[in-house]
């Protein structure tokens, strides 16, 4: 049985909800949360922007097209979403992160991604 991680967000409390419409995180429940077999680490709750949907299609995820066959409506912008730790990461790099909510992302992201990079992308 898949063992969950402790589920506390990075500011160390209790880790909310990303989204239940559309249902993200790896566990499908709406919460960023991981596990060891989690091997992208999907820990970051983002809102989704046209920048960043395009910015992922380009690098080779492509978030935004349906896929009926696995339940996947596809993603526009407003939507959030558990993202993989070090694309939000890769998105930072190239300019085009999105905003975070840092009481919605679980502190395992900090595994991948500094703090201080995703306090500069949480709403103020």
């Amino acid at each position: 049985m898949v063992q969950k991680e402790p589920a506390i967000n990075v500011l160390g409390g209790k880790l909310e909800i990303c989204s239940t419409d559309p249902v993200t995180g790896y566990f499908r429940d709406g919460h960023c949360s991981t596990c060891t077999e989690d091997r992208g680490s999907h820990t970051v709750c983002a809102l989704m922007t046209a920048e960043f949907l395009a910015f992922s299609k380009y690098v080779g995820n492509d978030l935004s097209t349906p896929h009926p066959e696995f339940g996947f409506a596809g993603l526009k912008p407003g939507d959030q979403w558990c993202l993989c730790a070090a694309r939000f990461l890769q998105a930072h790099d190239e300019g085009c992160a999105p905003q975070v909510r840092l009481e919605a992302t679980h502190e395992r992201a900090l595994d991948i991604v500094p703090l201080n990079i995703l306090q500069q992308h949480a709403p103020a």
